[in-house]
């Protein structure tokens, strides 16, 4: 198949209206685009890649805004707009210097309603990679069966499927997740997860006789040794994913392959909105796979990508062009170039 462009994804694009402060106190509120997909096709697209995201909006300003804002990033559109459900929304209120909270209003949003056909006229005139998220699973059992068949689909026309777990606590329970992500990570090529998040898609994946790594209720507080993360990291590998890519914050991420491990520090810059972090490093990673380069130059640049989204405000606002990746790559903090 030849492929329209590098990369797909699909999934619910938001309106995110950001406060100050407190917005129990009241005050202005900035608008903005929010979504995983949307941020990574964001990252992609200014990267240098041709991009299409497909989702569905509601008939009324906050879908036109996400339109607008979307196609003025050259990012090719396969959206639905249903008139008869409203745009998500999402509050996120910057309570302290150190902490966000977000607070969505998507119930039964026209983004949730993400369909098979969809994912079918999305597809149909291919890509190299396909981007898909856990958030999306979450939204409804009609988005989560798109997501499914999207994966399937996919990879059986021998196109990449990334896959982001990005769990969100407010969407479902880990169990919830574990059971719905199980189906479509036996067919991505990529697994990408945080070190709290590895288990949701690797635990669940047991060998006849085999004992389980750990306790699935106690992995969030425990947290995972390094030899735990690597058995997970392997049931991965035995099941077909070809690179498990492991996102660690400010401790950098780190990457299994069939080949070996990999790991790389984050870079140090100074924090200012952590929000859209791990979508700027996904968007860097596979930018840097469709480039051609190796394992350690796709968590380089995811990296970067990470540190440009953690000290510029805004989900995808600050992210870099290809131009722009060395601007961090050598940089002295507080520099000016001139």
């Amino acid at each position: 198949m030849t492929a329209a462009v590098d990369l797909l994804t699909l999934g619910e694009s938001m309106v995110s209206l950001r406060s100050g402060g407190p917005l129990s106190a009241g005050g202005s509120l900035s608008m903005h685009v929010a979504g995983a997909e949307s941020n990574v096709a964001v990252g992609v697209a200014r990267l240098g890649h041709g991009v299409s995201w497909a989702g569905v909006v509601g008939g009324d300003p906050h879908g036109q805004f996400i339109v607008r804002q979307l196609r003025s990033e050259g990012i090719g559109l396969h959206h639905r707009e249903d008139a008869a459900r409203s745009t998500g929304v999402m509050f996120l209120e910057q309570r302290t210097a150190d902490v966000s909270r977000a607070y969505y209003y998507r119930s039964g949003s026209a983004g949730s309603t993400l369909s098979i056909p969809d994912v079918d006229a999305a597809l149909r005139d291919g890509a190299r990679v396909l981007h898909l998220t856990g958030i999306t699973a979450a939204l409804s059992p009609e988005a989560r069966r798109a997501v499914e068949y999207a994966a399937e689909r996919a990879a059986g026309e021998g196109i990449l499927v990334s896959l982001d777990v990005n769990y969100r606590a407010k969407l479902w329970s880990r169990d919830e997740a574990r059971a719905a992500l199980a189906p479509i990570v036996r067919h991505a090529t990529i697994v990408i997860a945080s070190e709290d998040e590895l288990d949701l898609v690797a635990s669940s994946i047991v060998a006849a006789g085999a004992e389980p790594i750990l306790d699935p209720a106690a992995a969030p507080a425990a947290g995972l040794s390094e030899a735990a993360e690597a058995l997970l990291a392997k049931r991965l590998l035995e099941l077909g994913v070809r690179e498990v890519v492991v996102k660690r914050g400010a401790a950098g991420a780190g990457a299994y392959t069939a080949d070996g491990q990999w790991e790389v520090p984050a870079v140090q810059v100074t924090s200012i909105d952590t929000v859209g972090a791990g979508d700027a490093f996904a968007a860097g990673y596979l930018s840097a796979l469709l480039d051609g380069d190796d394992v350690a130059g796709r968590l380089r640049r995811g990296a970067l990508a990470g540190a440009f989204a953690v000290s510029t405000a805004g989900d995808w606002e600050g992210l870099p062009s290809t131009a722009e990746l060395a601007l961090l790559g050598n940089h002295v903090a507080g520099s000016t170039q001139r």
